[in-house]
């Protein structure tokens, strides 16, 4: 009855001290598995030493290993994996293949092991695993789970948790002498056939029936009763066959999960799966030595540089090699170049069969944990580095804009169309509404499944990435009427909208927005309108009910409309600046921006922001203002005044960056490739002085006036019967050398502009055709 009490109270103690340790990792944005093995590590022998039956703690910690591939089971999608099926099943199983083989050879080269290639088969199986936890929750944090490179590691995620059952039942058999072996690892294979077809022929006939009959007794105690006992039965009996009970729950879940009742099967498990699985992790901690890791600290931080450019070097070029973007290519390799928390179960079972000596073991689980602490901070400095990168001129290429279309239909309307980008639940209804009015239709989508419906539809569809500049000019954007973004992840939103108006800086745009904290950044990057589908939803839900109960239709809508048109701040829970701040950073890592400090000099200084109009004229988005006196001004709207000392937070592409640093010190930007626009001013003596604008345009027919500024009065395109003062600052933009001829007539008679070349023999001639 002691030993029973003492059992007790170490299960209290590590469920206690597995969630202060998962609350610590989850305050410091780590998984709270690591909390788990840390919280081991302290209550363990190694530690404090409070722990005195661990033998009893692993037997039930072992519970938790079969929930947790019992829950994956059941989590499996054969659906998700035909989505990325090439780069899942080949790249996903030649990965694996590869990291086995590159161990073994490492093994035998360098001797670790002496000459028995189980051992490396088995440490490379370890290796070979990446973590579906840690990854799976940073991509659905950044709400990435949709786009190439997430679909692309979701996909490999997905095969390496297959192979997982695999790998647990011929385990076993690396154990046998090396002389059988072969013999082994083929009888193991034979049993895990005859076992796959029996569970394929129970998950067709038995487990439907069963699962429908405990359904329909209405009751949750007996669904999980028989839910749990279905999945501990197949386990013992897989034990029996000599195989895993790590793999009968795996092959459990998975004979649960194309059925009706998967779902429910999972919510009434995940508790269980849990809280077991918290046992387990700390189980694993209890047999690290802290002093150990400290100890040989220098060799596994080692072990992990190897393992993380290792992986990388093998995940990389085979995502390359299946037709991927070299930048979808490169955040697959560096966001799976961890090893993954299953890999502890392997480890696990290999020293208990005496693959592994307790220094091995203690190694791999010290640079397991090391690399999964690592890779939430890789995934999210993966933004700066590549801003970094495409800010290269020799890399750029190969980085920015994920590369051409794979294919186009073959009709493309070639102007005054509608571009659609995404043709999921949102982009599909988008189009069969424009159709309606039989609108030109483009979709630009990089699903095989969706481009195949858009073929079967008869939709005008080009095959590639939005955010591609290639994949955008051929949807025609630079001559599309307007063009809606209803892409599922915010960073490729972004990406398409700012692209999009570098392409035509005056398109019609509509957005949506996945997060109310999007929106604004949306607006200030240039989009015409951006649609929030849940407050959408709230709006015509209470606009229904307003109408319903006699309030006046038309105001309504003009109720509705002013949320709209207040980008629904009404709406939005409310924020302090300096969360505003740190979401408004956040949102632009992904984006180039840089903070440029105005000139004394600018004549910017003292405009409106629409005055300036920077990103019309330059291409730039400014999406904050920092003051002199240190105070930041988020989002400014149009009628912010620029002020001598402002630093200004701006995204664009590196050209547009440099167009904002002419434009801004009065010299000539050059926003595209036939265009520029230069703010001049009239100089005391000039020969322009009380000419009017007409008089200008007949001197240079190409140049158009776009704006006058005269004593601190803005005037948007100025009537041609103006005329010039001294003082007076006028926006022109037309060529190069139209701008550069005038740049002599704006200076005084006596003096000519630094920027202008003297040396043409004419020049003088053309002042002084202009003078009176």
């Amino acid at each position: 009855m002691q030993e029973d009490f003492r059992l007790i109270v170490d299960l209290v103690l590590v469920l206690g001290v597995a969630a202060c340790g998962g609350l610590l990792a989850s305050l410091l944005k780590q998984p709270v598995l690591l909390g788990y093995l840390i919280g081991g590590m302290v209550v363990g022998p190694a530690g404090l030493g409070l722990i005195k039956e661990i033998i009893q703690v692993e037997t039930l910690a072992q519970f938790g290993v079969a929930f947790l591939l019992f829950a994956l089971g059941v989590e499996f999608s054969f659906s998700e994996l035909k989505k990325v099926k090439a780069i899942a099943l080949g790249g996903g199983g030649l990965q694996i293949a590869l990291t086995i083989l590159v161990t073994v050879v490492v093994c035998g080269v360098t001797g670790a092991w002496g000459s028995l290639p189980a051992k490396g088969v088995f440490l490379g199986s370890i290796l070979s695993l990446s973590s579906t936890a840690v990854v799976l929750k940073c991509l659905m944090e950044r709400n990435e789970t949709e786009t190439p490179h997430g679909q692309v590691m979701l996909g490999i995620l997905v095969v390496q948790d297959l192979a997982l059952g695999l790998m647990l039942a011929v385990l076993p058999a690396l154990h046998a002498p090396a002389e059988v072996i072969g013999v082994a690892v083929l009888t193991a294979l034979v049993r895990i056939g005859l076992f796959a077809a029996g569970a394929v022929v129970a998950g067709i006939w038995l487990i439907p029936p069963l699962l429908r009959m405990l359904a329909r007794t209405e009751s949750r105690e007996l669904f999980l009763l028989g839910v749990v006992t279905l999945c501990l039965g197949i386990a013992l009996l897989t034990e029996y066959l000599g195989l895993s009970i790590e793999m009968g729950a795996f092959v459990a879940g998975l004979m649960i999960s194309e059925v009706e009742y998967a779902d429910q099967t999972l919510t009434y498990v995940e508790p269980l799966r849990d809280i077991f699985a918290s046992l387990f992790f700390a189980a694993i901690g209890m047999l690290i030595d802290p002093v150990f890791l400290w100890q040989n600290l220098e060799l596994i931080l080692g072990l992990v540089a190897l393992v993380f450019v290792g992986k990388f070097l093998i995940i990389t070029p085979l995502v390359k090699l299946f037709r991927y973007p070299w930048k979808t290519a490169l955040i697959a390799g560096l966001g799976l170049a961890q090893i993954g928390e299953f890999s502890f179960v392997l480890a696990s079972e290999g020293q208990v069969l005496g693959l592994v000596s307790r220094r091995i073991y203690l190694l791999i689980l010290g640079t397991t944990a090391v690399t999964l602490i690592l890779t939430p901070f890789v995934l999210r400095l993966l933004p700066s580095l590549f801003n970094f990168a495409e800010s290269m001129p020799w890399l750029k290429p190969y980085l920015a804009g994920e590369g051409e279309a794979r294919d186009v239909s073959e009709e493309l309307p070639i102007k005054d169309h509608i571009v659609v980008c995404g043709y999921g639940r949102v982009g599909k209804n988008l189009v069969k509404l424009l159709q309606q009015h039989d609108l030109p239709i483009v979709v630009i989508d990089q699903s095989e499944s969706r481009i195949q419906q858009l073929r079967d539809a008869g939709v005008p569809y080009v095959y590639g990435n939005c955010v591609s500049f290639h994949v955008l000019e051929t949807a025609g954007v630079n001559h599309a009427k307007g063009m809606a973004i209803a892409l599922p992840d915010p960073m490729s939103t972004r990406l398409s909208l700012k692209r999009a108006l570098e392409l035509h800086p005056e398109l019609n745009l509509v957005v949506r927005a996945t997060q109310d904290k999007n929106i604004e950044v949306l607006y200030q990057l240039g989009a015409r309108e951006v649609v929030q589908p849940e407050f959408e939803a709230s709006l015509e839900m209470a606009t229904y009910l307003l109408n319903d109960l006699g309030f006046s239709q038309f105001v309504v809508q003009r109720e509705m409309q002013q949320i709209r048109n207040d980008h629904y701040l009404d709406l939005r829970p409310e924020r302090s600046a300096s969360e505003v701040s740190r979401d408004l950073h956040q949102a632009t890592r992904d984006l180039n921006r840089r903070w440029y400090a105005i000139p004394s000099t600018s004549p910017l200084i003292g405009m409106s922001l629409e005055e300036a109009d920077m990103r019309y004229l330059t291409g730039i988005s400014l999406m904050a203002i920092r003051r002199a006196n240190g105070n930041e001004i988020d989002y400014p709207n149009n009628q912010t005044k620029l002020e001598e000392g402002d630093r200004l937070l701006v995204v664009g592409a590196s050209e547009e960056l440099a167009a904002l640093e002419e434009f801004a010190q009065g010299k000539i930007a050059v926003p595209g490739e036939n265009s520029a626009c230069q703010w001049l001013v009239v100089d005391a003596d000039s020969p322009v002085d009380h000419k009017t604008l007409a008089d200008l345009k007949n001197h240079e027919p190409s140049v158009k006036v776009q704006a006058l500024r005269r004593d601190g009065k803005f005037i948007r395109r100025p009537d041609d019967k103006t005329d010039l003062r001294v003082g007076d600052q006028v926006l022109l933009c037309g060529s190069l050398p139209s701008l550069n001829q005038l740049q002599s007539l704006f200076a005084a008679a006596n003096k000519m502009p630094l920027s202008i070349p003297i040396a043409k023999a004419n020049e003088a001639q053309t002042v002084k055709e202009f003078l009176p």
